[in-house]
């Protein structure tokens, strides 16, 4: 799904990534965490292509993306990545349900086809009675929700989440991190996370430590049964 080849990444003197190399499966909940500074943000910024590495390559979904211009990047991105931030990101003269669309029309498809597909993950989310409310009438969870809606919204490969539980109280903390593992339960998502939520590493499938621009630990001893367990669950239905 996901394939990171020795990425490195300067900003003046100062390197922030110093040759990450990482594979993240279809499927898989990652969880990338470490101290300030150690570069957690840039490198999901570079897997989303939302900056360009000076060095090495990051394929996704079977597409090297160091090889595409700045118009395709920009397509790609829009097809294949999704994105959720802090803060939501909701515009604020928009609703819900408009707000949601707006990844489709961006990829050009028909009013019809958006408002279809926006509709079906309001209602996945609990908030089809939320649909012609604004952002300002909605609350912090709800707000987010919408996020990982609109996030949704075009069918991405991964999604990518920086710090989205940052600015929630327990509750809605809580209700959204089971709502990632619901989308990879039912819809096979595959998520990338930063975050400093102790909570969420340590249920996530796999947690990558960062420290000083390089690779601590990827995770990759993490106990197995309990994912194992949890497709097993889907498989049977049982979620």
């Amino acid at each position: 799904m996901i394939t990171i080849e020795n990425i490195r990444k300067s900003f003046g003197d100062l390197e922030v990534l110093k040759g990450i190399n990482l594979h993240i499966d279809k499927g898989e909940v990652v969880s990338i965490v470490g101290p300030s500074g150690a570069g957690k943000t840039t490198l999901l910024q570079i897997i989303g292509t939302l900056d360009r590495p000076d060095a090495g390559k990051v394929i996704v979904d079977g597409i090297d993306t160091s090889q595409l211009s700045s118009k395709k990047l920009s397509d790609f991105r829009n097809q294949h990545l999704g994105f959720v931030f802090q803060f939501h990101q909701l515009l604020p003269e928009f609703t819900a349900l408009e707000n949601i669309m707006i990844p489709a029309f961006i990829a050009g498809k028909s009013q019809k086809e958006a408002r279809q597909r926006a509709k079906e993950l309001l209602e996945f989310m609990g908030l089809s009675e939320r649909a012609g409310h604004k952002p300002n009438e909605l609350s912090g969870g709800e707000k987010q929700r919408v996020a990982v809606a609109r996030a949704l919204m075009n069918h991405p490969a991964v999604i990518l989440a920086d710090e989205p539980s940052g600015s929630l109280d327990t509750k809605n903390k809580e209700e959204l991190h089971q709502l990632f593992f619901d989308l990879r339960d039912k819809m096979g998502q595959t998520f990338v996370i930063v975050t400093h939520d102790e909570g969420l590493a340590a249920i996530t499938d796999r947690t990558i430590h960062l420290r000083d621009g390089m690779i601590e630990d990827d995770g990759t001893a993490k106990e197995p049964i309990v994912v194992e367990e949890e497709v097993s669950d889907a498989e049977t239905g049982r979620l």
